[in-house]
């Protein structure tokens, strides 16, 4: 399929490109072998074959929802480098 510059000027546009001459007609024939790799494949009879999200059968099996590392919040806050008992201290931001 081809794909004129206006084409080219226009997802520049949209995409907010600033590109050179050179490398607009490098995108053009960048996009002109992507269309017709994607109508390659449009040929191709796919009546029959049913979609799938992968190739082979993959399962993912639940666990359970046990709660591993309790929190502890001494520990937690043992790093932090300004805190008032169990919260944390914070520069004031608002003028």
């Amino acid at each position: 399929m081809p794909v004129s510059l206006k084409d080219v000027d226009h997802i520049a546009l949209l995409a907010r490109l600033g590109l050179t001459e050179d490398e607009r007609a490098s995108l053009r024939d960048d996009l002109e072998s992507i269309l017709g790799y994607i109508g390659k494949l449009q040929a191709l009879d796919t009546t029959g074959i049913e979609a799938t999200a992968h190739v082979i059968d993959l399962h993912t099996p639940p666990r359970d929802d046990v709660v591993r590392n309790p929190q502890d919040a001494d520990a937690m806050l043992a790093n932090a480098p300004d805190r008032d008992r169990s919260y944390l201290r914070v520069p004031k931001i608002i003028e």
